[in-house]
């Protein structure tokens, strides 16, 4: 009985599937035209914009490390969670 049952879910859905495609529904994977592209150039700016805003911070990170101000704090982690 519970095989018979989710075979005829599984039948349902797919007349489903099936109808939505007869009824000409446009795919979500359609390309469309009006829609607009990315300016390469500019998002390659924007990642070389990125990039020294990383180095930058890098570098703070660097030069904390080398002058040995930084601090670990080490915590018991509970096994029980």
């Amino acid at each position: 009985m519970k095989t018979s049952r989710l075979l005829g879910i599984v039948i349902v859905l797919q007349a489903l599937i099936l109808l939505g495609q007869w009824a000409g529904q446009p795919a979500a994977t359609v390309a469309r035209a009006d829609q607009q592209l990315p300016n390469p150039s500019e998002r390659q700016l924007a990642i070389v914009d990125e990039l020294k805003t990383l180095n930058g911070k890098m570098d703070h990170l660097i030069s904390l490390l080398q002058s040995g101000d930084a601090k670990v704090e080490v915590t018991r982690v509970d096994k029980n969670k």
